[in-house]
C-alpha cells in the first residue's frame, strides 16, 4: 500500500513526540519529513538551563539522536527554514543553510513552530550582549559571555529568568535580576512563596531589582556599529553596569509562517480538539504555536498530552480528543524545590490551608473549594506536590481528610501508605510522570530489570521526570524504594546539602586538586573559602563528608577534626535511644579468649551494664554503659574497638573452617583474623562488613557482605558489593584467587579504590552499581600495577592510626564530654542529636 506524505514544520518536543507516538501505533502509514530551523536533532529545551548551570552537557539534553530519524524512516532537515507552504499544490518550500531550496509534497501537515522570546521594544535592544533565552544558540552566546565579562543583568524574575540567572551565576558572573512586579514567579507562586524565593536565591550571590521598570539599554560605541551594551537604564534615571543583558519577559506563539499562509490565527494557531487547524482540515498544529479553546500552553506536559492525541488521529483511529490541561511549575535551580498548581491564589469561597515557617525554609499553601482542592504552592518541601496535583486533577472530595491534607500523602490512612517513602504504597498503575505518561510499574520494571540506579539512568530509559522534572522527587522516592534504602541522588546533579550548589564529585575532585600554587586543600575551612560554601561553617550534613574527604585523600597530612564527626564517632561507642551507649570490643575474625571473656564479665558487673548480647557479626556488645563509664569501661576490657560506631570496618565475619570443620577447606577463621587485622583501623565512606566462609556451604554469609571470602579446593573465591540491609544485595562474583597473599591485597586494594572514589555515606554496592562492575575490575583485576599500588596507599594511610579507646591524644578525643555537667539534660540532648 502506498504511503501517505506527513510533513511536519519544526523539529522540537512536542513535534517529535507527536511523531515518537505516531510511529509507535502505525510505523508504517507515513513516509515522514521534518523541518527544522535549528542545525540540531531534538533536544530537551527544558534542560537548557542545567546546560547553563554547567550541570549538563548539550549532548546529555538530546533526546533524539541522528540515528532516532534514519532508524525511523523520518528524512530530517536541518538548519532548514521553511519560507513557503503552498495549501493547494501541498507543497512545503524551504531554503536551507547553504541557501539551497528544499521543497516536500505533503498529504498531511503538522505546524509545530513553537513560539518566540518577546523582546521588550526598548533603546538599545539590539545591541551586542543583548539577548533572550530560548534555545542552544542563546544558550552557548551566554556560556561564551560568561568567559569574558563580568557583570550580567536578566530582566525578568519568572522561571526562565531565575533559571538564567542562577546559570550565569554558576558560570562566575555578578548577576542582577530585574522584575517590574512585587514579587518573583508572581504567576506561579504567591508573595510568600516568592519573597522566601528571593531571600534563598540572595544568600547565594543573588541581587534583586524588585518593582524596576526598565527605559533603555545603553551602548558603549567604542566597540564599533551599534556598539555593546554597558548598562540598563531605569524609569527612574538609576543604572546598573551589564556586560550582558538576558531578556526573559515571556514568549509568543510563533505564528508567522501560519498568518503567511491564511490559516486562522488568534492567540496562536487556532486548532480543534483532534488539533486540526480550523481553517484547513489536512494541516494540525500541535506546541507552543497552537491555540486550543482560546489557551496557548507553554509547558510541556499539555503539548505532550496534545502530542498524543495528534498521533492517535493521524493514525486514523479517530478516539483521541484533547480537552484541554491543567498545569504546575517546577523551578529547575539546583537544591531549591518549589512546586505550584491551579488556582493556588484563592478568592471568592476559596479557603486557604497554610503552613509557614520561614526560618526552616518551608511554606505550604492548599486552597480548597466545594470540598475539592483546587491550588497548591509549596515551597522547601514538594514531595507531595505530585499527590497534590493528582487530587487536583480528579476533583475527587477530600472532604474526610481536610484535617491531615497539609501533612500530605503518608498521613492519610486510607491511603494505605507504609513509612516515609509513599512510593512503597502507590500502584503500579499510578501515573508518576504526567509529562511522559510514565507509570510506577514500567519505572520499577526497569530499575529492576536494567539495574539502574541513578536518576539519570531512569530518565533515559524511561523518561519519568526528563522534561519538566516536578515528578523528580517522586522518581527518586521509587528509586530509594526498588534500588535499595541508601540511595542518593546522583551527585552530579543534587548538590550536598543547602550550604552549596556542589554535588560530592565536584567537591572530592576539587580536594584533590592541589591549587595554583602547589598547595592543598587540608581543612574543611579551606574548602568552604576556596568553594564559595553558603554557610561559612558548613552543616551536619556537609562538615562529616568533607572531613571524611580530606583524610582520605592527604593521610598524614589532613587533621581529622572530631567535631566534623557524627555523636558515635566523637564519642567512639554506639548511642542508644535512652542515652546511654553500646560498645562492642574488637575480637579477631569473631574469635576471642577466656582473659578476654572475663575482663569483659568483671567490666559488666562493675559498671552495672544491663545487656550483654552477641551480635549478629560474632562479638559481644555491652549495652547501656553511661557515658561518663565509657574511658574506664574501654581501659578494664583492654580489647580495640570493634568500630560498631563507626563509618569504618565494623565486623569480619568467620566460620570455623578448615581448623575444626569437617566440610572446610580452606583456614577460614585466621584469613578472618589477618583481614581484619590488616584493615581494623579503616575509615570509609559507609560501613563496612567482611565475611570469610571456609568452604562454599558460605556459614559466614560472605555472599551479603561488602567483600565476601569463600574457601575452595583451589583456593578463594572473592565477592564484593553485597548488603544485608534494608534491601539484601547479594554480592558480585570478582576474582579467584590462590593465596591469603593475594586475597589481602586485592581486597585492600578494592578498599581503597571505594575509599578514594565513594561519595560519603554511600555503599560500597552503590558505588559499583554507580561506577560499574567493569571498571572496577578493570581498575583491580586487569592493572595490577594498580592493584598493588593502591594497596600500599591503604597501608600508608592506615599505618599509626591511633585506636581511639587507648590513644586518646592522638586519636584527638575530647576526654571532657565524658565529664557529666547534668547527666539527664546531656542525655535527652545527644538523643535528639543522634
Amino acid at each position: 500500500m502506498k504511503k501517505s506524505k506527513l510533513v511536519m514544520v519544526g523539529n522540537g518536543m512536542a513535534g517529535v513526540r507527536t511523531l515518537e507516538e505516531l510511529i509507535k501505533i502505525a510505523p508504517d502509514l507515513y513516509d515522514i519529513t521534518v523541518f527544522g530551523a535549528e542545525p540540531h536533532p531534538n533536544y530537551n529545551r527544558i534542560l537548557l538551563s542545567p546546560v547553563l548551570a554547567g550541570e549538563q552537557t548539550l549532548e546529555e539534553i538530546v533526546l533524539n539522536d541522528w540515528s532516532w530519524y534514519s532508524d525511523n524512516g523520518v528524512t530530517l532537515h536541518a538548519g532548514t527554514k521553511v519560507t513557503e507552504v503552498d495549501r493547494v499544490k501541498r507543497v512545503v518550500h524551504a531554503v536551507n543553510a547553504a541557501g539551497e531550496q528544499v521543497s516536500a509534497e505533503y498529504d498531511r501537515l503538522i505546524m509545530a513552530t513553537g513560539s518566540n522570546p518577546f523582546i521588550l521594544p526598548i533603546p538599545g535592544k539590539d545591541l551586542k550582549g543583548a539577548l533572550a533565552y530560548r534555545d542552544i544558540a542563546d544558550t552557548q552566546a551566554m556560556i561564551d559571555a560568561a568567559a569574558q565579562y563580568k557583570h550580567a543583568v536578566v530582566i525578568g524574575g519568572g522561571l526562565l529568568g531565575l533559571e538564567a540567572a542562577n546559570g550565569l551565576m554558576k558560570r562566575g558572573m555578578s548577576v542582577s535580576v530585574v522584575h517590574v512586579s512585587p514579587w518573583l514567579m508572581e504567576r506561579q507562586l504567591d508573595d510568600v512563596a516568592g519573597k522566601l524565593l528571593q531571600k534563598s536565591l540572595e544568600e547565594r550571590g543573588m541581587k534583586f531589582l524588585i518593582g524596576a521598570n526598565t527605559q533603555e539599554l545603553v551602548g558603549d560605541q567604542d566597540e564599533g556599529k551599534g556598539g555593546r551594551v554597558k548598562s540598563v537604564k531605569f524609569k527612574d534615571g538609576s543604572e546598573v553596569p551589564a556586560d550582558l543583558v538576558v531578556m526573559a519577559v515571556g514568549i509568543r506563539p510563533n505564528t508567522e509562517l501560519a498568518e503567511k499562509m491564511r490559516l486562522h490565527v488568534n492567540r496562536g494557531i487556532v486548532v480543534s480538539d483532534t488539533l486540526q487547524t480550523v481553517t484547513d482540515p489536512r494541516i494540525y498544529a500541535v506546541g507552543e504555536c497552537a491555540a486550543h479553546r482560546g489557551i496557548a500552553y507553554g509547558l510541556v506536559a499539555p503539548l505532550f498530552e496534545q502530542g498524543k492525541v495528534l498521533a492517535t488521529h493521524l493514525a486514523e483511529f479517530g478516539i483521541g480528543r484533547y480537552t484541554g490541561s491543567l498545569t504546575s511549575t517546577k523551578l529547575k535551580v539546583t537544591g531549591i524545590d518549589l512546586f505550584s498548581a491551579g488556582n493556588f491564589m484563592g478568592g471568592d469561597g476559596a479557603e486557604e490551608i497554610v503552613m509557614s515557617d520561614p526560618f526552616g525554609g518551608v511554606y505550604k499553601k492548599l486552597v480548597i473549594q466545594n470540598d475539592k482542592l483546587v491550588g497548591a504552592c509549596l515551597y522547601g518541601d514538594t514531595v507531595d506536590g505530585s499527590w497534590y496535583f493528582k487530587l487536583l486533577r480528579e476533583g475527587r472530595s477530600v472532604a474526610d481528610i481536610r484535617d491531615k491534607l497539609m501533612f500530605g500523602e503518608s498521613n492519610i490512612g486510607d491511603v494505605g501508605h507504609e513509612g516515609h517513602n509513599k512510593a512503597a504504597s502507590m500502584p503500579d498503575e499510578a501515573e508518576v510522570c504526567g509529562c511522559n505518561g510514565v507509570k510506577k510499574g514500567a519505572i520499577c520494571k526497569a530499575i529492576k530489570d536494567k539495574g539502574l540506579f541513578t536518576l539519570e539512568e531512569v530518565r533515559k530509559h524511561t523518561k519519568a521526570s526528563a522534561s519538566c522534572g516536578s515528578c523528580t522527587g517522586l522518581v527518586e522516592q521509587i528509586l530509594m524504594f526498588t534500588a535499595g534504602g541508601d540511595y542518593s541522588a546522583s551527585p552530579k546533579l543534587k548538590a550536598m546539602c543547602g550550604c552549596t550548589d556542589h554535588g560530592h564529585a565536584a567537591v572530592r575532585e576539587a580536594i584533590a586538586t592541589p591549587l595554583a600554587d602547589g598547595s592543598k586543600l587540608l581543612t574543611s575551612a579551606q574548602v568552604f573559602a576556596h568553594l564559595g560554601w553558603k554557610t561559612p561553617n558548613g552543616c551536619a550534613s556537609c562538615r562529616p563528608a568533607i572531613n571524611y574527604y580530606l583524610i582520605s585523600t592527604w593521610p598524614k597530612e589532613a587533621k581529622d577534626d572530631p567535631q566534623s564527626r557524627f555523636i558515635n564517632e566523637r564519642a567512639h561507642a554506639n548511642i542508644q535511644k535512652d542515652g546511654t551507649y553500646s560498645v562492642i570490643p574488637r575480637m579477631w575474625g569473631g574469635e576471642t579468649t577466656a582473659d578476654e571473656l572475663r575482663r569483659i564479665a568483671d567490666a559488666v558487673d562493675k559498671y552495672q551494664i544491663p545487656t550483654v548480647k552477641v551480635t549478629g557479626g560474632q562479638r559481644i556488645d555491652l549495652l547501656g554503659v553511661k557515658k561518663e563509664d565509657l574511658v574506664n569501661v574501654w581501659k578494664d576490657i583492654g580489647m580495640p574497638s570493634g568500630h560498631a560506631y563507626a563509618k569504618a570496618l565494623r565486623t569480619v565475619k568467620t566460620c570455623v573452617g578448615s581448623e575444626w570443620c569437617r566440610m572446610g577447606t580452606q583456614d577460614s577463621t585466621q584469613m578472618g583474623k589477618d583481614l581484619e587485622r590488616a584493615m581494623w583501623r579503616m575509615y570509609a565512606p559507609h560501613k563496612v562488613k567482611f565475611a570469610v566462609s571456609g568452604c562454599p556451604r558460605n556459614c559466614a554469609e560472605a555472599g551479603i557482605k561488602d567483600v565476601g571470602i569463600i574457601g575452595v579446593e583451589s583456593g578463594w573465591e572473592m565477592y564484593v558489593g553485597g548488603n544485608g540491609g534494608i534491601k539484601t544485595e547479594v554480592a558480585h562474583f570478582f576474582a579467584k584467587l590462590k593465596t591469603a597473599e593475594e586475597v589481602m591485597e586485592y581486597t585492600g586494594a578494592f578498599m581503597q579504590l571505594y575509599r578514594l572514589e565513594g561519595w560519603y555515606l554511600e555503599r560500597t554496592v552503590h558505588y559499583i552499581n554507580r561506577v560499574g562492575l567493569d571498571y572496577v575490575k578493570k581498575k583491580i583485576l586487569e592493572d595490577a600495577e594498580g592493584r598493588k599500588a593502591l594497596w600500599e596507599q591503604l597501608q600508608f594511610a592506615l599505618d599509626g592510626e591511633p585506636d581511639p579507646w587507648f590513644d586518646l591524644q592522638e586519636a584527638a578525643v575530647d576526654t571532657r564530654q565524658f565529664i557529666p555537667i547534668n547527666p539527664a539534660v546531656t542525655a535527652q540532648a545527644e538523643g535528639s542529636a543522634a
